[in-house]
């Protein structure tokens, strides 16, 4: 399975964003490029959130996603968000992840309206890898507002359950982009 861009075009207004952008992605990868360029919106193009102008997308199949948001149910806790969306996710499961990626049992306590904004970004990430119903994942900046360590630990994690699957991950971070060690492709 893979995830097929076919000279995908895509303006606001007078503003080109996309210009006859093609990608097949059969496993991983890594999208880079400067703020602006049309990440964001072409992983919401490939989730059916935005339209675009001409071309075609194939082979999003059931996809997770982490925005650039963490958008978070702010009244449940970390581990009731994972597993909420887990698709027979077990809170022992998802409790054991969340503990991997740093959190104490005091913080698994907490809503996730007081959480810390590193703490929401590891939550969502893991909402979407642990997804078992999603074939695809589309991650946007999945590392933001976490330091070097937490990083290293989120890219380990991320590597480990995303398997083959078929994955966009956007990012910035060129030290976070060589550690998952997928192929990059620049837009």
């Amino acid at each position: 399975m893979s995830i097929v861009i076919q000279d995908v075009c895509k303006s606001f207004g007078n503003t080109p964003v996309l210009q006859h952008f093609s990608w097949t992605v059969d496993g991983p990868a890594v999208l880079m490029g400067r703020s602006g360029c049309g990440k964001t919106t072409l992983l919401r193009i490939l989730l059916g959130l935005e339209a675009a102008d001409s071309g075609a997308v194939s082979g999003v199949k059931t996809p997770a996603a982490v925005f650039q948001e963490d958008r978070l149910c702010p009244q449940l806790t970390a581990t009731a968000n994972l597993v909420l969306t887990g698709h027979g996710l077990t809170v022992g499961e998802a409790a054991h992840e969340l503990r991997a990626l740093g959190f104490t049992d005091a913080e698994l306590a907490l809503p996730a309206a007081r959480l810390s904004g590193g703490q929401k970004r590891r939550a969502a990430l893991l909402r979407a890898l642990l997804c078992r119903d999603a074939r695809t994942l589309l991650l946007d900046e999945p590392f933001t507002g976490m330091d070097a360590e937490l990083v290293e630990d989120a890219v380990k994690a991320t590597k480990r359950l995303t398997g083959t699957r078929p994955t966009i991950l956007v990012t910035h971070d060129r030290a976070a982009a060589d550690l998952l060690g997928w192929p990059v492709r620049e837009i």
